[in-house]
């Protein structure tokens, strides 16, 4: 007979107070959602009345605050990957993080910077396509930009400021 350490972890169901202080220290380490602590608390092996309940303890000792996550979720996708906004919001819905929350996050992201990100990804990409004609390499460009989560009236106008 094998032994399956996987296998005795799911089986080890941890009690509501354990449970507590687990996600407590998981939510010190870093910024977590509501979302990311329900499921890690489901992994302990709770029930939803008693995930709920741990939830809003952690809520109300603020060990989970949306708002600061979705700033800090906002502002490292951005500064740490250079994501647009599309995709860092798409990314926050993945979370289940409010629309309030979202726009919170958002704000992170001061717009020349913003700017110059785009700028600095267009000019990378535009360095190393080859192509026919202008109109290929503008949708190239456009296709990479919009892949890292740009919008496209900011996108036209960047590959407009490059290409003249």
């Amino acid at each position: 007979m094998s032994f399956d350490w996987e296998d005795k972890k799911k089986r080890k169901r941890l009690e509501p107070k354990e449970a507590k202080i687990k996600a407590a220290d998981y939510c010190a380490y870093q910024e977590r959602s509501q979302q990311q602590v329900r499921d890690k608390l489901y992994e302990y092996g709770l029930h939803q009345d008693e995930v709920e309940e741990v939830l809003a303890d952690l809520i109300v000792e603020g060990f989970i605050n949306e708002e600061r996550f979705a700033r800090a979720y906002a502002g490292g996708k951005f500064r740490i990957k250079g994501w647009g906004k599309r995709k860092i919001i798409q990314g926050l819905k993945q979370h289940k993080i409010s629309d309030y929350c979202i726009k919170k996050g958002l704000e992170e992201i001061p717009l020349a910077d913003y700017y110059s990100t785009l700028m600095k990804h267009a000019k990378k990409k535009y360095a190393n396509l080859k192509g026919n004609s202008d109109y290929v390499i503008r949708g190239k460009l456009t296709q990479h930009l919009v892949m890292k989560g740009f919008e496209g009236g900011i996108i036209s106008d960047a590959i407009d400021e490059l290409i003249r």
